[in-house]
């Protein structure tokens, strides 16, 4: 129990990391906005050809879903010692939802919802929008469902690894 707790902490330490480096351009992250404020920005002059497709958007949460599966299946099978796939599988899901939690949290509810660092030029008006608690909450629960397929693809890899 001792081991997942210190890889929590050093995940979501990780995961804060990687949000600070991505919040430098706001605008790469633009679908981790709720819609209303998506919308105005896509609206606005000044953004029209900065803003990712929604392609990009796959490509990247994918690239990130696999970078994880990487992550766990090392953290597992090598510092955890996991061999079955309920093992690998339900000490992935441990660390994938703390590490939502953190993010929803912590990252979003606490930091991202009250810095002006994330506030579009041109939106400082939708004030409401950017405290939707809401739409991160909802995102919590995506971010689940994602890792029931994350750490099962984990899982399957180290079951299989023998």
């Amino acid at each position: 129990m001792m081991t997942i707790l210190i890889e929590s902490i050093i995940l979501c330490l990780i995961f804060t990391v990687m949000v600070y480096i991505m919040s430098r351009e706001p605008i790469k992250t633009l679908y981790n906005y709720p819609p209303k404020i998506q919308e105005r920005i896509k609206a606005l002059k000044e953004y029209k050809d900065k803003i990712p497709t929604q392609k990009n958007k796959i490509v990247v949460k994918l690239c990130a879903c696999l970078i994880f599966v990487i992550i766990l299946c090392l953290l597992l099978r090598y510092i955890n010692g996991r061999t079955t796939f309920v093992e690998s599988f339900s000490d992935g899901f441990i660390l994938w939802t703390i590490v939502n939690l953190w993010d929803v949290i912590i990252l979003d509810i606490i930091w991202f919802c009250h810095d002006k660092q994330f506030v579009f030029k041109g939106t400082e008006d939708m004030v409401d929008e950017y405290h939707n608690y809401w739409f991160h909450i909802k995102g919590f629960f995506i971010g689940e469902t994602i890792a029931l397929i994350v750490c099962s693809v984990a899982g399957l890899i180290i079951h299989f690894m023998l």
